[in-house]
């Protein structure tokens, strides 16, 4: 004599337990994955606010001192600025500026406070020009401006 038909049943039953806790676990999985990369760049975004600023120069009237252009970089996110050749790259006009040509009147700003960065004026020609500062964490700003 063959299964009866409560032992299919019951065959039926462990199999759907089986594949279902697999699927189960391969949900638990993936929902892991998806919250640790939310947290992730949650994280990101969060230093990327802490650590924002802007050029707040007036683009038609760049002051000069010397042989030095000023940049005026103000802070505008949360965490202190270290402000040096190390921690900022500068580009003009898509072309890096060596960083022995470049250099900040403070080591470092706070909150809402602004630097003046002093750029060699053999670095920048007459006529309009684009600058691109890159600081922590890959954070830019791109001014446009008229010598």
């Amino acid at each position: 004599m063959g299964f009866s038909l409560t032992a299919t049943q019951v065959i039926f039953f462990i199999a759907s337990v089986i594949i279902a806790s697999a699927v189960s676990g391969v949900f638990v999985a993936v929902i892991n994955d998806v919250s640790s990369s939310l947290s992730d760049r949650g994280d990101r975004v969060q230093d990327q606010l802490d650590y924002e600023f802007t050029l707040i120069n007036d683009p038609n009237n760049i002051p000069t001192s010397g042989n030095f252009y000023h940049f005026y970089l103000k802070n505008i996110g949360g965490k202190q600025l270290s402000t040096s050749n190390t921690t900022f790259t500068i580009f003009v006009d898509g072309e890096i500026v060596l960083t022995e040509n470049f250099n900040f009147s403070d080591t470092s700003i706070k909150s809402e406070e602004v630097t003046i960065m002093y750029v060699l004026n053999t670095e920048i020609s007459v006529g309009d020009h684009t600058l691109r500062v890159v600081g922590p964490q890959a954070i830019d700003d791109k001014f446009e401006f008229t010598i």
